[in-house]
C-alpha cells in the first residue's frame, strides 16, 4: 500500500524566553530544554560522549538512536493526531531501521491541524540528521540506501513543504547558513552547540506569511500525488491511500457526496488489470448502480496522477451543467479546470495550459468539436482519457452517429487516449467491444432491490420469467371508488399514488405533454385536505419562487397542484421552473412528479414508486432500454429498502407488454447510413479535412475501423463498404465541398482529395451537410445589403434550418408581428423572400397564386420569436404574444445560440464573411444568455439562470469576483430558496471559472513574452 505523507506528531510550541539581544549565546541563555525538559541536553550529551567512545560504533545506529532520543524528548506531553484526510508517519529506530507507516485513527477524524505542526522538529536539526546519512552512505545496505533517501525526502518536505513533486522548484526559504557548514559529524562542535546553533538560526527565520498549516496540507497532497502517479507510471496494482490518489480525494467525496465506502463491485471495477493497463473498457450496470462514481475516479487519477487532460461526454446539456457545477468543487480543491462545453459554450481548440489541467465536460456535438480541433492542432495525445456517458446512445440517430464518428476518431489518431464507455442498458456488447478495442465488465448491483409490477384493471402481477405466462398475481387494489372517480380515473392512478405520498415519493410517467398535466390536475381534485398541509410554507415558497421566475405568472396547472404536493415536469417548462421543480422534489416539497420519458434518460431524481401510465411513449410502443431506464428510477439508495415499478396496462396490449419486459435489450447499431447528411458524409468530409484520411484507399482503411465497418455484414447485398465510401465521396465533391478525382479503378494511390474553403468552413462550424450550401447562399446575398439599424437581419441568418419543420405561423399574430416593423426592417422581409403582400393574403384567408417557400416563410416567424425574445428578454410574455409553449421558446433560444456560435466559425473560416464575425460575437452572447447586461456575468457561472442571477446582483453580488469570494453562510441568509449546498457548488463553480479566466490570460501572457526559437541570424 503506497503510504501518505504526514508530519511528526508533537506537543505545543516551545516557550522560548523572549531577549533583546539577538547574539546566540544571549538568545538561549541556560535554557537548554525544547518543552522544559532540562534533562534533554544532558541525554544528547551522554549519547554523543557514549558514540565518540565506542570508535567501532556504526554512525548509522548512532544517528538512529539520537533520532529516536529526540523523538521521545519531543513526544514527552501531549500527543497530537492532526485531519484524518492524511495518514501520519512516524519515524522509528527499530532492529531494521526502516520507515514505518501507520493509518491515522479514524477516531481522530475530526481533529483540525495545530499551527505549531511544523514547530516540533525545527528544519535545520533534521539537515544535521540528513547530513550524517550521507557521510555513513558508503557503509550502508542496499536497504538502508532507500531509507535514506526516504529520509531525506522526508526532511526535504519539512524544510520546503510547499515544495510540489521532485524536481519542482523550491520557493526561497532564508536558513542559518552557519547551520550547513556545522553539520559535519567529525567536526570538533559538540551536537549540543550544534543543536543551539541550528535553534539560532531556526529563531531568525523570517516568519512565512503563508499558514504553516496549509503548507503542511499542500505537501502532504503533494507528495501522495507524486507517488500516486509514480506508482501508476510503474503499471503497479499496488494502489495508493485510495485508489492511487491522495486521500484528500476521498475526504472531498465524503464531504461534497457523503459517500462513506465504496460498492464491492466499484471496487472490482477500479481494480481491473485492463484499466492498470490502460486499455479501453465497456461498463454495464442497471440505473442507479453507481457507475458514475467510478468513471470520475478514473479521471482524477488521469488528471491528478498522469497529469494529461480528459473529456467527458455526456448526452444532454442540462447533466453537462449539472456535472460542471459537482465537479468544479473538486477542481478548486485538487487544482485542474473544469470547461463547459454545450450550447454556445466551449473554446475551440482549448486553451493550452502549461501548469493546471484540464477537465472537458461536454455534449456529444461539442465533445465531436472539441476531438476535431486537438487532431487539427496536433494534440490530440494532450487528451488521455475519454469517458462516454450513456454509451448506448450510438444507436440514437444522428446524435449516435456524431458519436461514433468521434470515438472512431480518437481510436485512429491516439494509441495513447484511453476511451471508457459506460451505460445501463446494452445488449450486442461484442460488437462495441470489437469497435472499440474494449474489455467489458458488468454487474447486476443494484443498492436498492427492483420489484416490478403490472396492473391490468385493479389487478397487480408480479414480473416473474418463471410462470408460463411471465406474471405471478400479487394483489387486488383496496380503494374505494365512486362512479364519478372511476370516470375520472380509470386507470386507478390515484390509489397507486396514494398507497405512498406523501411519506414516500412517487414519479408518473406519461405517453405526452399534455397527459402529464392533465394526470397532475386530475390526482389533486381528488385528493383529500390533508395533503396540503404537509409541509405547506415551502410549497407556498415554491409557488412564489415560481411566481418571480414568470415576472408575475405563474402557471395555473402548477398553481392548483403544488399546493398538493404534485407538479408536471416536461419540456414545455422553462429552465429556471424545470430546477425549481426539480430542486423542490428532491427536498421533499413536492412528492408526485408527472413526467415524460426524458426525465428518466436525464436528471437523476429517483421515487419509491414509478407508475408507468401506458406502455407508449407518444404514439410509439415502449421500447425495453427506455422501460428500463424508466423502472430504474424506482428505489432511492440510503433511504428505501426497495423500489417499486408499475405498467398500466390495457387488455389489448398484454401480449405486446409481456413480450416488453421479459425481451432483451435491443442492440446498438450503427447510424452513419441512416443518418446521410449528419453521418457517413460528415465523417468523410472531415477526414479529408483533417488529413486523417486523404484517397479513397485510406479512407476505406478508416471505414474498417468504424462500428459500420464492424457491422457491416448487416448491410444490405446491393452495395459494398467500398461502394457505399465511393459514392459519398463523390457526392461531396459534386456539392463543392471537396476536390479530387475517384477513380475508377479499385484504390488508385495517387488520387488525393482536397478539401474547398466551404467544405472546411462546413466541417468546423459542425454545419449540417443538408444546409451548407442554402447557409452560404444566405450569407452571400446578405453581403449585398446587410440591414443593420436592427438585429432582425442578423437574427434571421442565426435561426436554426431544422427547426422550420415543427414550426406552423398563425399568420394573424405573423401579420400583426409585420406591421410594427420599421420601414428599414421591412426591408429585410423583402430582402428574404417573405413579401408583405403575401402574409396578408394569409391572414385574410385569400388565395396564393405564386409558389412560396415555407421554410423561408417559417424561419422568418422564428426570427419574429428571437427578435421579441431579444427585445423583451421574458420568455413567459413571448410564449403568450405567439400562442407557444413556454419550452419551445425556449428550445428555439437554446438552438439560436448554438446555431449563431457554429454559424461564427463558419464565417470565420471565409475570408468574404469577414464582416460577419464581429456581429456574430456579440449575437451568440446575447442568445446564449437572453438577459440584462448586467447579469450575463453571474449566468456564466454553472448553476446560474436568470431568476437566481436577478437574486444575486440585487443582493450585490454582481461580478464573478463577488461571488467566487462570497461566503456560503451568508449566501444563504440573503438569498431566498437557496440551500447550503446549493450555495457551496455556485461559489465552487464561480472560484472555477474565475481560475480559468485567469489562467487563459497567463498563457496569453506567456506567449506574449516567449522568445522565439527561430529569430534570423540566432544559429
Amino acid at each position: 500500500m503506497v503510504g501518505s505523507w504526514g508530519c511528526w506528531r508533537g506537543g505545543g510550541a516551545p516557550s522560548a524566553r523572549m531577549c533583546s539581544n539577538d547574539s546566540e549565546e544571549d538568545m538561549f541563555g541556560d535554557y537548554d530544554s525544547f518543552y522544559g525538559n532540562d534533562s534533554l541536553m544532558a541525554q544528547v550529551d551522554d549519547i554523543e560522549h557514549k558514540y565518540l567512545q565506542d570508535k567501532n560504533m556504526d554512525v548509522k545506529t548512532a544517528g538512529e538512536i539520537i533520532l529516536g532520543n529526540l523523538q521521545s524528548g519531543v513526544h514527552q506531553k501531549e500527543q497530537d493526531n492532526f485531519s484524518a484526510s492524511q495518514n501520519v508517519v512516524l519515524l522509528k529506530s527499530d532492529q531494521e531501521g526502516a520507515f514505518q507507516v501507520h493509518d491515522s485513527d479514524p477516531a481522530d477524524g475530526n481533529q483540525k491541524l495545530t499551527e505549531s505542526a511544523l514547530d516540533d522538529l525545527p528544519s535545520s536539526q533534521l539537515l544535521y540528521f540528513e547530513k550524517m546519512d550521507e557521510l555513513s552512505a558508503s557503509r550502508t545496505s542496499a536497504l538502508s540506501k532507500g531509507r535514506d533517501e526516504c529520509v531525506n525526502s522526508f526532511s526535504d518536505k519539512i524544510r520546503d513543504p510547499l515544495s510540489f513533486y521532485a524536481g519542482a522548484e523550491h520557493r526561497n526559504r532564508p536558513t542559518d547558513s552557519s547551520s550547513h557548514s556545522k553539520c559535519i559529524l567529525f567536526k570538533p562542535e559538540s551536537l549540543k552547540d550544534h543543536l543551539k546553533s541550528a535553534m539560532t538560526g531556526n529563531a531568525r527565520a523570517q516568519t512565512l506569511q503563508v499558514s504553516k498549516t496549509k503548507q503542511l496540507k499542500e505537501a502532504v497532497l503533494s507528495e501522495e500525488i507524486f507517488v500516486a502517479r509514480k506508482a501508476i507510471e510503474s503499471s503497479s496494482l499496488d494502489i495508493g491511500p485510495f485508489y492511487g490518489l491522495p486521500s484528500k480525494v476521498k475526504d472531498l467525496f465524503r464531504q461534497l457526496r457523503g459517500i462513506e465506502t465504496l460498492y464491492e463491485w466499484q471496487h472490482d471495477c477500479l481494480m481491473l488489470e485492463s484499466l492498470q493497463q490502460r486499455k479501453n473498457l465497456i461498463y454495464s450496470l442497471p440505473t442507479s448502480g453507481g457507475k458514475t462514481l467510478v468513471a470520475e475516479i478514473i479521471i482524477l487519477q488521469e488528471l491528478l496522477c498522469r497529469q494529461k487532460d480528459v473529456l467527458m461526454i455526456l448526452p444532454y446539456v442540462a447533466i453537462v451543467q449539472e456535472k460542471v457545477r459537482g465537479l468544479s468543487s473538486f477542481g478548486v480543491e485538487l487544482g485542474f479546470l473544469v470547461e463547459e462545453y454545450a450550447g454556445s459554450k466551449g473554446r475551440f481548440p482549448p486553451i493550452r495550459r502549461r501548469v493546471k489541467k484540464s477537465l472537458y465536460i461536454a455534449t456529444i456535438e461539442k465533445g465531436h468539436a472539441l476531438v476535431n480541433s486537438l487532431i487539427e492542432t496536433e494534440r490530440i495525445d494532450d487528451l488521455g482519457l475519454v469517458v462516454v456517458d450513456e454509451l448506448h446512445m450510438l444507436g440514437a440517430g444522428s446524435r449516435g452517429a456524431v458519436l461514433e464518428i468521434t470515438l472512431a476518431k480518437l481510436l485512429y489518431t491516439s494509441k495513447k487516449t484511453q476511451i471508457i464507455g459506460m451505460s445501463a442498458t446494452l445488449n450486442n456488447v461484442g460488437d462495441l467491444q470489437k469497435f472499440l478495442q474494449a474489455k467489458y465488465y458488468t454487474n447486476n448491483f443494484r443498492p436498492v432491490e427492483l420489484k416490478e409490477y403490472i396492473k391490468i384493471r385493479d389487478t397487480i402481477y408480479a414480473v416473474d420469467s418463471k410462470t408460463q405466462n411471465g406474471f405471478a398475481f400479487s394483489r387486488v387494489l383496496n380503494f374505494k371508488y365512486s362512479s364519478n372517480l372511476e370516470k375520472a380515473d380509470p386507470d386507478h392512478i390515484i390509489a397507486l399514488v396514494t398507497e405512498v405520498i406523501p411519506k414516500y415519493s412517487c414519479l408518473v410517467f406519461c405517453p405526452t405533454k399534455k397527459n402529464c398535466e392533465n394526470v397532475a390536475s386530475m390526482v389533486c381534485k381528488y385528493l383529500k385536505k390533508e395533503f396540503r398541509v404537509h409541509k405547506e410554507k415551502e410549497k407556498e415558497d415554491l409557488i412564489k419562487n415560481l411566481k418571480s421566475i414568470g415576472n408575475g405568472t405563474v402557471c395555473p396547472v402548477l398553481k392548483q397542484t403544488i399546493p398538493f404536493g404534485i407538479a408536471y415536469h416536461h419540456s414545455g417548462l422553462t429552465n429556471d421552473e424545470r430546477k425549481s421543480i426539480e430542486e423542490a422534489y428532491s427536498a421533499g416539497v413536492l412528492c408526485v412528479l408527472a413526467c415524460t420519458a426524458t426525465l428518466a434518460a436525464g436528471v437523476n431524481l429517483p421515487a419509491r414508486r414509478v407508475i408507468l401510465r401506458a406502455p407508449y411513449v407518444g404514439n410509439d410502443f415502449l421500447k425495453k432500454n427506455q422501460y428500463k431506464q424508466m423502472a430504474g428510477r424506482a428505489g432511492r439508495a440510503g433511504i428505501d429498502s426497495a423500489g417499486e415499478s408499475i405498467l398500466i396496462v390495457q387488455e389489448k396490449d398484454k401480449h405486446l407488454v409481456q413480450d416488453l419486459v421479459h425481451s432483451p435489450l435491443e442492440n446498438c447499431y450503427s447510424n452513419l447510413l441512416q443518418e446521410l447528411t449528419k453521418g457517413i458524409q460528415s465523417l468523410l468530409l472531415s477526414l479529408v479535412g483533417l488529413k486523417i484520411a486523404v484517397t479513397h484507399e485510406e479512407v476505406d482503411n478508416f471505414m474498417c475501423c468504424t462500428l459500420l465497418g464492424v457491422q457491416q455484414q448487416l448491410l444490405s447485398k446491393e452495395k459494398s463498404l467500398t461502394e457505399i465510401v465511393k459514392d459519398g465521396l463523390e457526392n461531396l465533391i459534386e456539392k463543392g465541398l471537396l476536390k479530387g478525382r475517384i477513380s475508377e479503378k479499385d484504390h488508385n494511390s495517387k488520387s488525393t482529395l482536397t478539401i474547398t474553403p466551404l467544405g472546411k468552413a462546413t466541417y468546423k462550424g459542425s454545419i449540417d451537410l443538408a444546409y451548407c450550401n442554402i447557409l452560404y447562399r444566405d450569407l452571400k446575398k446578405g453581403l449585398e445589403g446587410l440591414v443593420l439599424e436592427s438585429n432582425l437581419h442578423l437574427l434571421y441568418l442565426s435561426t436554426p434550418y431544422d427547426m422550420t419543420s415543427t414550426c406552423s405561423p398563425d399568420w394573424m399574430i405573423y401579420l400583426r408581428q409585420f406591421n410594427q416593423l420599421s420601414a428599414a426592417e421591412q426591408k429585410v422581409a423583402d430582402i428574404v423572400g417573405v413579401p408583405e403582400s403575401f402574409i396578408t393574403k394569409k391572414a385574410s384567408g385569400q388565395a396564393i397564386r405564386k409558389n412560396m417557400d415555407d421554410a423561408v416563410v417559417n424561419r422568418f416567424y422564428l426570427t419574429f420569436v428571437l427578435y421579441a425574445l431579444l427585445k423583451e428578454t421574458n420568455i413567459w410574455s413571448v410564449s403568450e404574444k405567439f400562442n407557444l409553449s413556454r419550452g419551445y421558446v425556449q428550445n428555439l433560444l437554446s438552438s439560436a445560440a448554438s446555431f449563431a456560435s457554429c454559424l461564427l466559425h463558419f464565417c470565420e473560416e471565409l475570408e468574404e464573411f469577414w464582416v460577419y464575425k464581429a456581429l456574430l460575437i456579440e449575437l451568440t452572447k446575447q442568445l446564449t444568455y437572453c438577459v440584462k447586461t448586467e447579469l450575463i456575468p453571474l449566468m456564466e457561472v454553472a448553476g446560474v439562470l436568470e431568476a437566481r442571477a436577478k437574486q444575486l446582483y440585487n443582493a450585490g453580488y454582481k461580478t464573478l469576483a463577488h461571488l467566487a469570494n462570497a461566503n456560503p453562510e451568508t449566501l444563504v441568509r440573503m438569498i431566498e430558496h437557496l440551500s447550503r449546498r446549493q450555495a457551496k457548488q455556485i461559489i465552487s463553480s464561480a472560484k472555477m471559472l474565475l481560475s480559468e479566466k485567469a489562467e487563459a490570460l497567463q498563457e496569453e501572457v506567456e506567449e506574449l513574452v516567449k522568445v522565439p526559437t527561430d529569430i534570423p541570424g540566432t544559429h
